[in-house]
């Protein structure tokens, strides 16, 4: 069994990235769960409509038209409900995991993912008074957006794996118990890291001519300028109608010159996505750094018009440059007619990371406090396997990473695919587990595999987790562990889960404005609590 995030990803880049005369893909309906027991569950398939010509683009037009693809809507692809709602977003409704029952099958195993692009583009749907749409939500994401307050391991142990876990505060009727399973990178400072090959592809087609598209994307490049080793070199290719190098290969050092470059950026033509991907790779060739960082950075809002190529070749390329040590990373940009889907898909088929930028302390955030971990890959095809005990563990289900499965069989096979981590990054997993009464022991042992970018060795570590490090209250477990709970109920709740249905908005607005108080003028915190806010008073 293949990962589910390559069986989705194909057929997504197939319709939306590269060919002007294909079909849309029908959207998966979520996945609609039974009472808290486990059940089989199956990746929603994607299919192939009629090739039909492209049309002409207009407002009321849905994602799929504006690419060429079927008339009928897909998920997220619909009218604005009022005169600010974005309109024409597409997104790729995944499903909700099942609760699984150890006897049937004990393993959970899954690709680790750094992405936050879910979070922020919610975000920015609140701060314009909507709802983000449900298929937006990849609970995950909301949950890595935040620190997570993890011991930072030194380079010789390169990751640590903590796990702790208390009762949920959300389930009324039984108790259930979370986990939260984190891996912590070793970090890397500004001036141990390595130098970097960046090469910027940058689409200046005509739906970037916004301020918050285009021109968000040169105030964020200005940040990143000020952060450049000298022996580092930057790259920039546009695409509109056609692709073309706006910037050769230039030092750090010659930072008028970069700036010269990206205040010279003007909207043009349609969107050719193919031909601006394919450049900017042989460009990162052309100054390849063999013992350095070899990076192409996508800046768009992932619509894709003008261009054909076969999928499978271009993906084909895109793999073949990721053997030759070439990552890419997505950065969304911009609101309405914008594709969510087709910029997380590069980015796990680049062995990069995607992020969305709504405002210029994103843009901070993003490309000076995390330039480092932003750029330096310290794991490839990092992979999480949890054993559950079964005779102490009934039952459990991972909150998130619906497209991150791996089959299980396929842990310690080295060729499948995964996920990607940066110098001192961390990535969490939650986990609702039931446990029998009175059951005492080994609760799950948590493995962990990836592979070494600079010797391709691969090394694997594991933790283990007993009941008597489980808290019997809630309000008694470390705050980061319960903000991360917090979040992910609230995640749930935006994105309709059916396990979410005994809590409300209320509750964890509650819980989100107690656990303020344990962090004390930490601005992501009180803006969390001010979003919980604005999203209570949207669903009422």
């Amino acid at each position: 069994m293949k990962t589910l995030r390559k069986a989705i990803g194909l057929s997504v880049l197939f319709v939306l990235l590269f060919l002007t005369a294909c079909g849309g893909a029908a959207a998966p309906s979520a996945t609609e769960a039974p009472a808290r027991q486990d059940y089989e569950y199956e990746a929603p398939a994607a299919t192939e409509a009629p090739a039909m010509e492209a049309p002409a683009y207009s407002p009321t037009m849905s994602a799929t038209q504006a690419m060429g693809g079927a008339s009928q809507p897909l998920a997220g692809a619909s009218a604005p409900k009022s005169n600010n709602e974005p309109y024409d977003m597409f997104f790729e409704d995944y499903g909700v995991n099942p609760s699984i029952d150890t006897e049937d099958d004990n393993l959970s195993t899954f690709a680790l993912d750094e992405d936050t692009g879910s979070d922020t583009v919610m975000r920015n749907y609140l701060n314009d008074g909507n709802l983000p749409p449900a298929d937006s939500v990849r609970v995950e994401e909301y949950v890595n957006y935040f620190e997570q307050g993890y011991p930072t391991p030194s380079e010789r142990q390169t990751f640590g794996v903590y796990v702790d876990g208390g009762p949920s505060p959300f389930t009324q009727s039984e108790r259930y118990d979370m986990l939260r399973v984190g891996i912590q990178g070793y970090e890397v400072s500004e001036e141990e890291r390595k130098d970097a090959n960046l090469v910027f592809v940058i689409d200046v087609s005509g739906s970037m001519d916004m301020d918050n598209r285009l021109g968000l994307v040169k105030r964020s490049l200005e940040l990143l300028v000020e952060r450049l080793h000298s022996d580092d070199t930057v790259s920039i290719v546009v695409y509109g109608s056609e692709a073309r190098v706006v910037l050769e290969p230039t030092r750090g050092s010659k930072q008028g010159r970069i700036l010269d470059a990206i205040y010279s950026l003007e909207p043009e033509g349609s969107t050719n996505a193919e031909a601006g991907i394919r450049l900017g790779y042989k460009m990162a060739m052309q100054d390849f750094k063999s013992d350095g960082i070899n990076r192409v950075i996508l800046c768009s809002d992932g619509v894709a018009n003008v261009g054909q190529t076969e999928a499978d070749s271009i993906l084909e390329e895109i793999r073949a440059h990721v053997q030759e040590g070439v990552l890419m990373t997505t950065i969304g940009f911009g609101m309405d007619n914008y594709n969510d889907t087709l910029m997380e898909q590069l980015a796990n088929d680049g062995n990069g990371f995607y992020a969305y930028v709504d405002d210029i302390d994103e843009a901070e955030r993003l490309f000076i406090d995390d330039l480092t971990s932003t750029l330096q890959t310290i794991a490839l095809d990092a992979k999480v396997q949890v054993d559950f005990n079964s005779d102490v563990v009934m039952r459990y289900r991972l909150v998130g990473y619906e497209n991150r499965a791996v089959a299980d069989e396929d842990f310690r096979d080295n060729t499948v695919d995964a996920g990607e981590i940066g110098a001192g990054h961390t990535v969490t997993a939650l986990y609702e587990i039931k446990l029998y009464p009175e059951a005492h022991g080994r609760i799950a042992t948590v493995n962990m595999r990836w592979e070494d970018p600079d010797t391709h060795q691969v090394t694997e570590i594991s933790k283990d987790f007993d009941t008597s490090d489980i808290a019997y209250d809630f309000r008694e477990t470390d705050p980061y562990f319960q903000r991360a709970v917090v979040v992910a109920e609230y995640a749930e709740i935006l994105k309709d889960s059916y396990w979410a249905e005994e809590s409300s908005m209320d509750d964890v607005y509650d819980e989100a404005q107690r656990l303020s108080d344990d962090f004390h003028r930490d601005e992501v915190m009180d803006e969390f609590v001010e979003l919980v806010r604005q999203a209570r008073r949207l669903r009422d």
